[in-house]
């Protein structure tokens, strides 16, 4: 089984991922840890961090959707986490790895991001790691920006999408009540 958690940054992947390995004891690998370590380390690495996200996208693709199908061909469950899962690309599995994954994105409302952004989103964006402020990304008109988009790309991809309107917590225990349904549905059929 792989869980496949997407969004745009500080949506709460990455906790969500740690609070995922701690119930289920599936190991998790964020998409950021596998961009960095190519960035930093292959001399052959053709992208950057200044990328747009859509570029870095479709880059890191090959190599994330390499991974998915190793673990489910060797029998190993894995969360993956990361802004760099493109939904148009998820269905284009096989079906026998598409009943082994289970996808999903978070994001925000505009009306939530208008509201909380720096009393929620921002405050809490270091929940896991340390990320650097970046100005320039971390704003409110980015960030209503990119939360559209991947809502009108959910939509259109047919992708599982939680929109997070009012009450983060209360929202967010939703997801987590659908993702044990959709894992329990995959322990059934093993």
């Amino acid at each position: 089984m792989v869980i496949l958690i997407g969004g745009v940054s500080c949506t709460g992947k990455t906790v969500m991922a740690q609070k995922l390995l701690e119930k289920y004891k599936i190991p998790y690998l964020s998409i950021d840890h596998i961009k960095m370590g190519l960035i930093r380390g292959s001399k052959y690495c053709d992208f950057s961090v200044t990328d747009s996200d859509k570029e870095l996208t479709y880059k890191l693709w090959p190599i994330v959707k390499g991974i998915i199908m190793t673990n489910i061909e060797n029998g190993q469950h894995i969360i993956i986490e990361g802004c760099y899962l493109p939904q148009e690309y998820i269905n284009d599995f096989k079906p026998n790895y598409l009943k082994e994954i289970i996808t999903f994105y978070i994001g925000f409302s505009k009306d939530y991001i208008e509201k909380y952004f720096g009393s929620g989103i921002i405050k809490h964006r270091n929940k896991i790691e340390q990320k650097i402020f970046d100005e320039h990304y971390m704003n409110k008109d980015n960030f209503i920006k990119l939360h559209l988009q991947v809502k009108e790309l959910c939509i259109k991809n047919n992708a599982n999408f939680f929109e997070i309107s009012n009450d983060y917590a209360g929202e967010m225990n939703s997801v987590y009540k659908w993702i044990d349904e959709e894992v329990e549905l995959r322990r059934q059929q093993e």
